[in-house]
């Protein structure tokens, strides 16, 4: 895996380059994101987020969630809820393989599984670079995004943790 990181004018807290927000005319803040592959598409979570990226593991399913609720992984004694992004995007369910990871984040205190296909790269972006999404049409899927961003050529669909997570699925990962 190539991995590349720009470590000038970075700061314990990267949140507010990513939402956009400045203040005077303090140079632009710098956010490290992990990029990784839902099929042909790219996404990323803050680096500051992430815990840890782990292979797919056999999971415990659970009754009565929605589909895009894998099941819960026991991670050194805490059960994390595990989410197929590409379920929760629409895109069906993973047909997970020994090839797909799980990225472990932190949401408001409590850890939680991302399944995925392949990590990608560390990328870092100013915060000037980082463009809200286009509101084309009312498709909710687009509240799971914070912003793009083009890095390389590619576009880079970031992800917003908290919208990912309560939209549907907060009364299951409110415990």
């Amino acid at each position: 895996m190539n991995m590349r990181t720009e470590t000038a004018g970075n700061s314990p807290d990267n949140s507010i380059a990513a939402a956009g927000v400045r203040a005077g005319t303090m140079p632009p803040e710098r956010t490290e994101f992990i990029s990784f592959a839902i099929g042909n598409d790219q996404y990323g979570v803050d680096i500051m987020s992430v815990r840890e990226i782990k292979g797919w593991s056999e999971i415990t399913p659970l009754p009565n969630q929605p589909d895009y609720v894998r099941g819960v992984l026991n991670l050194r004694g805490a059960m994390v809820p595990i989410i197929d992004l590409r379920c929760r995007f629409g895109q069906g369910l993973t047909e997970a393989t020994p090839l797909h990871i799980m990225i472990i984040v932190q949401v408001d205190g409590r850890p939680v599984g991302l399944l995925a296909d392949r990590v990608l790269d560390i990328v870092s972006a100013d915060g000037e670079q980082i463009q809200p999404v286009p509101r084309i049409a009312q498709a909710s899927n687009i509240e799971f995004l914070s912003g793009l961003v083009t890095i390389d050529g590619a576009m880079i669909a970031l992800i917003h943790l908290p919208n990912l997570l309560t939209m549907e699925s907060g009364a299951m990962l409110a415990a």
